[in-house]
């Protein structure tokens, strides 16, 4: 196969975990790249477009793995994609191999697998400077002889070695590959050529149709080594039944002679390994403590780890308070000025009703908040691309051991701070089926950045800023703080009752690797907060505005005219009395006043009569214990489909509701919150014990629709989605009412 200069070279990009497979997917890609999901599947599918001379690249950055042997979603979908077995993405012209050059040999097993794929491939020789560091050096020009593929030395957080990255691939795509010796022994090799004709699959074929024909020879091989019957439920189904006990007779007969399944893998590429780097790598006969070792007695200590982990994650939230507020300022100013030329340009009906209140008052309260996530996750790709989150898992195990999980849940969970979804996706690397399903039922507990706005919003308006340690340490960042600890707290509680009930069994060891320290990538770090970033105002505008509108009109419908009837008089008395006066008359600014007084107590009636107040006035009894009033209430119902809903229907109710902002110099939701008052009466509905058990409520609920579908997706089964939201809302519940009532009885 040849390609011409204006083909697109369809690249795959796999490799083992934390060997800078993003980052060089990034350098290569920039920010020419788009991710979403194959389709049937919540694996993360991400593509790039390059361009190099005449070529054009699409990239696709597969999930990484230590090991080409699919036993699960991830591992089937790289393979199906290196196969050519996926309707949704080209087979590649080539296979780009990430390899850690410090920790060559065991990267070198991926590699072997891909090889065999009988696709052009590139190896790059990522963390040179790492291996230099450790006194190890390689042969680069022997390794690409032996291996028979060009290997290239690259640092891709530096960006170095990158353009012969792209050269090597162009080079390469739509080359002959030439026949390569299988690491496996012959008795193996004959067995597989037994399977393949059974199957009807083409010995020398890579690839052989989409999962009904005859399956490729390298999936037949995985078919021989997969004693977990993972594969074999796959490949087998629709085949020959008596091909099961095929394969046990194939596995009986190799035990015979000394090739025991599946442990004849490791002993063939591990031997193929030691015979390629066989005097090509060279290290210290003792090998150097570097800074990393020596900054891993400190970060990864039992104490002082310990410590320093809780002190950064305090850094962080006093940050995301602290920086946050400038931009935050400009943003209001921004979205009130829009408001008003709305205001200005639509005459009054329920068309400005929609634009003002609904869509800029709605959508603009949530995007206020787009500070703070930046901030968040500023923090949180910093320590990630330095290498702190893997220490910081390792710490973690000892105390995830405690509550029947190991350190594996913690990446996952940790995920969950940026969004339920990924988390839960992300525990797929669990291979325990109770461990995993314990770490899925309490990730949404997690306060992902949907709570975000919930918490600045009330933290800002209602929590003293009041400093401690001479202003090191102040009030409002220790509560953001105690929010995200109350779910941290919360999912190792129910994590500790699932272990000794539903989801019963030992704890798994924790195995992962450390990756060295290094310094950050400015535009790694950029491109990650930007994606989350993006990520947030997408959603603004298009779920947020969905579910604005749908809460502007649940207010504003009936709309019954009869209910501003009783107030016509007395506002038409006054009209006149202002028309009256000249603008610059003392005695007009009163009448005003008297004037939008009148108008926020006909919109707060409306309110009432409306479909969403009617329902807010339905379960007031139940949230009242809580402190909270109707509108609270309708707030929570709406927010039911995505939590960060809230700020933006707390926005369209108050922008309609009784608040009298002009008894203050301040304007928008803060000051609206402040001035609200219970019906009839002039007791403020907001106080801090208020502010806490809403804050409360939103971190515990599982008021995410989206992530109770990934549930579902994930455990095939309703059950499990209806556990979660059935016992996150009833904890949420009794949560913020003993929040509240704590908090009346001592303040």
């Amino acid at each position: 196969m040849t390609l011409s200069a204006s083909s697109t070279i369809c690249v795959a990009l796999i490799g083992n975990p934390n060997t800078g497979k993003s980052t060089l997917f990034s350098a290569l890609a920039g920010m020419r790249q788009r991710v979403g999901n194959y389709p049937g599947v919540t694996v993360e599918k991400k593509i790039g477009h390059l361009t190099y001379g005449a070529h054009q690249f699409t990239l696709i950055d597969l999930p990484g793995t230590y090991s080409l042997a699919p036993r699960s979603p991830d591992e089937m979908v790289a393979v199906d994609v290196l196969l050519g077995r996926r309707d949704d993405a080209p087979r590649p012209d080539v296979v780009l191999c990430i390899v850690d050059a410090s920790n060559l040999q065991r990267n070198l097993y991926v590699v072997s697998q891909a090889l065999e794929l009988g696709l052009p491939t590139v190896v790059a020789l990522n963390m040179m400077d790492v291996a230099r560091t450790r006194g190890v050096t390689i042969d680069v020009e022997r390794l690409s002889k032996n291996l028979g593929v060009p290997v290239v030395p690259i640092q891709a957080n530096r960006k170095r070695g990158i353009d012969e990255v792209k050269a090597a691939l162009a080079k390469l795509a739509g080359q002959p590959v030439a026949p390569r010796s299988s690491p496996f022994p012959a008795a193996f090799q004959q067995e597989v050529a037994l399977l393949c004709q059974r199957l009807g699959a083409a010995p020398g074929s890579p690839a052989a149709g989409n999962g009904k024909a005859p399956p490729p020879r390298y999936l037949v091989e995985r078919l021989l080594l997969d004693t977990t019957g993972y594969l074999q439920d796959i490949i087998v189904a629709g085949h020959d039944p008596g091909l099961h006990g095929a394969i046990d007779e194939a596995r009986q007969r190799l035990s015979a002679v000394g090739c025991q399944v599946p442990a004849i893998e490791a002993v063939s590429r591990y031997g193929w390994i030691h015979e390629k780097l066989a005097d090509i790598v060279t290290r210290p006969q003792v090998r150097p403590v570097t800074f990393s070792d020596r900054l891993d007695r400190i970060l990864t200590h039992r104490l002082w780890g310990t410590a320093i982990f809780a002190l950064t994650m305090v850094i962080v939230f006093q940050a995301v308070f602290s920086w946050a507020e400038p931009a935050q300022n400009l943003i209001d100013e921004g979205v009130a000025k829009v408001a008003q030329f709305a205001e200005e340009q639509i005459p009054d009906s329920a068309l400005r009703s929609l634009v003002v209140d609904g869509l800029i008052g709605g959508v603009g309260g949530v995007l206020a908040f787009l500070p703070q996530i930046f901030i968040l996750f500023f923090f949180i790709a910093l320590l990630e691309d330095c290498g702190y989150m893997a220490r910081a898992a390792y710490l973690m195990d000892k105390l995830m051991v405690r509550v029947g999980l190991s350190g594996k849940s913690f990446i996952p969970l940790l995920s969950s701070f940026a969004c339920a979804i990924p988390g839960i996706m992300a525990t797929r690397t669990i291979e325990d089926r109770r461990d995993r399903l314990t770490t899925i039922l309490i990730a949404p507990l997690m306060s992902c950045s949907a709570r975000l706005p919930v918490y600045a919003l009330l933290i800002a308006v209602f929590i003293p800023d009041r400093g401690f340690l001479g202003g090191l340490l102040n009030l409002k960042g220790l509560t953001l703080a105690a929010m995200y600890l109350i779910g941290i707290v919360t999912a190792t509680l129910v994590a500790l009752v699932l272990k000794k009930t539903l989801l019963r069994g030992p704890t798994p060891p924790f195995v992962m690797e450390l990756p060295s320290y290094k310094v950050p990538a400015f535009s790694i770090v950029m491109h990650r907060i930007l994606e989350r970033g993006w990520s947030f105002v997408r959603r603004a505008g298009t779920l947020i505005v969905a579910v604005a509108v749908v809460v502007w009109a649940s207010l504003y419908y009936p709309h019954d005219a009869s209910v501003a009837a009783p107030y016509a008089e007395q506002r038409s008395r006054l009209e006149e009395q202002a028309a009256a006066l000249p603008d610059d008359d003392p005695q007009r600014a009163p009448i005003e006043e008297q004037l939008a007084d009148l108008d926020h107590q006909i919109a707060g009636d409306y309110q009432q009569q409306s479909i969403l107040g009617r329902l807010g006035h339905l379960i007031e009894p139940a949230v009242r214990p809580l402190g909270w009033d109707w509108r609270i209430g309708c707030a929570a119902i709406a927010s039911f489909p995505a939590r960060e809903v809230v700020v933006a229907t707390l926005g369209i109710i108050y922008n309609l509701g009784e608040i009298d902002v002009d008894n203050t110099n301040e304007a928008g939701l803060d000051n609206a919150l402040r001035q609200a008052t219970w019906d009839g009466t002039d007791q403020k509905v907001y106080n801090i014990p208020v502010a806490l058990s809403l804050m409360v409520f939103f971190a515990l609920c599982a008021q995410c629709a989206a992530t109770l579908v990934v549930i579902k997706r994930e455990t095939n089964s309703w059950w499990w989605p209806t556990f979660t939201f059935g016992y996150m809302t009833a904890l949420a519940y009794v949560a913020a009412l003993v929040t509240y009532q704590v908090g009346m009885a001592i303040s």
